[in-house]
């Protein structure tokens, strides 16, 4: 199995790989899961878009946080998943996705064995019960940064969204929750080696949702691509 963890961790490639752009970019160094399926030659949507990281980070409306009302509950999962009867809801599959070495299945989407790297902090884990299954921009930091209220059915699909391999991606339960809802500004993976990838996954994953941020989170963003100077960002926008 080809797993979006194995493709989060394969080494840079060359810009001749890349989709014929208008404006030349430098060699590729950190770049986006989706970036990675792109460069390797699959095909992609027509709608994906690809920007330098300083490109994107200027993308992203600016505007003040609102955290008043809000509640997990807004952000219904786990649901069925992409495949509801395969008996896994959406935790499981991506779970099941990220697996290095894959997993027994029982009945029920059990899980025994199997392996897993998890990119924050760079810990092989053994068993699937040490891990979650974590919002890359957590639900509170959505809440936030919708700029006008998103229906509950826009909201769920958020949650569960595996259509980017982005948005969901499987790590320690300790890593997550030291990171909880906090947004750049405040946390970054312990792993430093994994922060030119945060930030372009952070970035995709706010512009593929219209998602607007905070002056602090800008700023710590523009830091961060100050460290990543090849560092691209490629995602679909969500209708």
């Amino acid at each position: 199995m080809i797993t979006n963890l194995m493709l989060r961790a394969l080494p840079a490639l060359a810009l001749a790989a890349l989709p014929v752009l208008a404006t030349p970019l430098p060699a590729v160094a950190d770049v986006s899961h989706v970036q990675r399926t792109q460069l390797q030659g699959a095909p992609g949507p027509s709608t994906q878009v690809l920007l330098t990281l300083f490109e994107a980070i200027d993308q992203i409306p600016v505007a003040a946080e609102h955290r008043e009302g809000y509640s997990r509950t807004l952000y219904k999962h786990w649901n069925k998943g992409l495949n509801p009867s395969d008996g896994c809801n959406t935790r499981k599959e991506v779970i099941l996705t990220e697996a290095v070495e894959a997993p027994q299945i029982a009945a029920g989407c059990a899980l025994t064995g199997g392996s897993w790297l998890s990119p924050y902090d760079g810990v092989v884990v053994t068993d699937a019960a040490r891990l979650d299954v974590d919002h890359f921009v957590p639900l509170a930091e959505v809440y936030d940064s919708e700029q006008t209220p998103w229906s509950p059915a826009r909201r769920e699909a958020y949650a569960n969204d595996q259509d980017s391999p982005d948005t969901l991606i499987a790590v320690t339960a300790a890593s997550n929750r030291s990171k909880s809802d906090k947004d750049p500004a405040e946390w970054l993976p312990s792993d430093a080696s994994y922060h030119c990838t945060y930030a372009t996954t952070w970035v995709g994953t706010k512009l593929r949702w219209n998602l607007a941020a905070d002056e602090d989170e800008r700023q710590a963003l523009l830091g961060l691509g100050e460290d990543c100077p090849t560092a691209l960002v490629s995602y679909e926008p969500v209708p």
